[in-house]
């Protein structure tokens, strides 16, 4: 079941896109980041009503276990972004 979508989405969605754009390459350089996206936040399993930046990880580590450069950050030019747990994808043919 998927949640309402917030009021502003479309703009919401815009923005997270135009900020996707200028910020992927710098977050797939980090560890365990497999992929970079827009969609919705994730909470306990749900989808939320707001539009995130998504960063697709191999698996999520404790925040102690990473180099500082590889933290991801809460918010980026005021996105919020949400970490998700997706494993490695792969090529299937």
């Amino acid at each position: 079941m998927t949640a309402e979508l917030e009021p502003n989405w479309v703009e919401s969605y815009r923005r997270a896109q135009q900020v996707r754009e200028q910020a992927v390459a710098g977050l797939l350089r980090k560890e365990n980041v497999v992929g970079v996206g827009v969609g919705m936040r994730l909470r306990q399993g749900r989808r939320t009503k707001e539009v995130v930046l998504v960063v697709m990880v191999d698996r999520k580590v404790p925040l102690t276990d990473l180099r500082p450069a590889d933290v991801i950050p809460s918010a980026i030019d005021g996105v919020p972004v949400d970490v998700q747990e997706t494993g490695e994808f792969s090529i299937h043919t």
